[in-house]
């Protein structure tokens, strides 16, 4: 997710294997949208970031509908691999993993100064005014991270750590709902303190 560093001299002509030329062009398109959404991200601005011309670009997409989409995709992989490094790890205990997340979650928030949140809570804050496949790819893409929250919290049951009255996957959907109102909350005070509180209080509710 790093940004591109601009190298000393003239730009160097591009001359990237079409697959690194498209993976450019996808780490661009996530700095670009994670920032500033897609309705307000340029393709000629993305382009210009990392000088790649629009017939490269249109040799991998066909436009910026599909550009954005496997944005989408590959941001929810990444994301996912983040999940799973958290909420997999038997080594400690279940809501242990999910502090570790949000923790982690936290510090990259911090390491870019507030100024990337969620691709997919940016997303869905624009959904109305985004090409309508990106309804179902955001859906989709929630239900699969509520998966892995619901199956973290269900180890969680089984452990002892929270109630048996507790409902695994409804928790997990109210878990990024309000995981990504925290998140914009973090981003319009540039501090992790919506973030620390979210965290806190779910906790809490999960073993009262």
């Amino acid at each position: 997710m790093d940004s591109l560093k601009r190298g000393r001299g003239r730009p160097k002509t591009c001359t990237d294997a079409p697959t690194d030329t498209k993976a450019v062009l996808l780490r661009a398109g996530l700095k670009w949208l994670t920032t500033s959404g897609f309705n307000q991200s340029s393709l000629d601005s993305i382009l210009r970031s990392v000088r790649i011309p629009k017939g490269s670009f249109y040799h991998h997409f066909d436009n910026k509908e599909d550009f954005g989409l496997q944005v989408l995709q590959e941001y929810r992989q990444y994301f996912e691999t983040k999940l799973d490094r958290s909420l997999a790890d038997d080594s400690v205990a279940p809501l242990q993993r999910l502090n570790n997340f949000m923790t982690d979650a936290s510090a990259s928030m911090a390491r870019y100064d507030y100024n990337r949140g969620c691709l997919i809570g940016n997303l869905e804050g624009e959904v109305t005014k985004l090409p309508t496949a990106f309804r179902q790819a955001i859906m989709d893409t929630y239900t699969s991270w509520q998966n892995k929250v619901a199956a973290c919290l269900r180890e969680a049951h089984t452990s002892g750590e929270i109630t048996a009255d507790k409902e695994c996957k409804y928790l997990a959907e109210v878990f990024w709902i309000g995981w990504e109102g925290a998140v914009s909350r973090a981003r319009l005070l540039s501090s992790d303190l919506p973030l620390r509180q979210f965290g806190q209080f779910f906790l809490q509710q999960l073993q009262s």
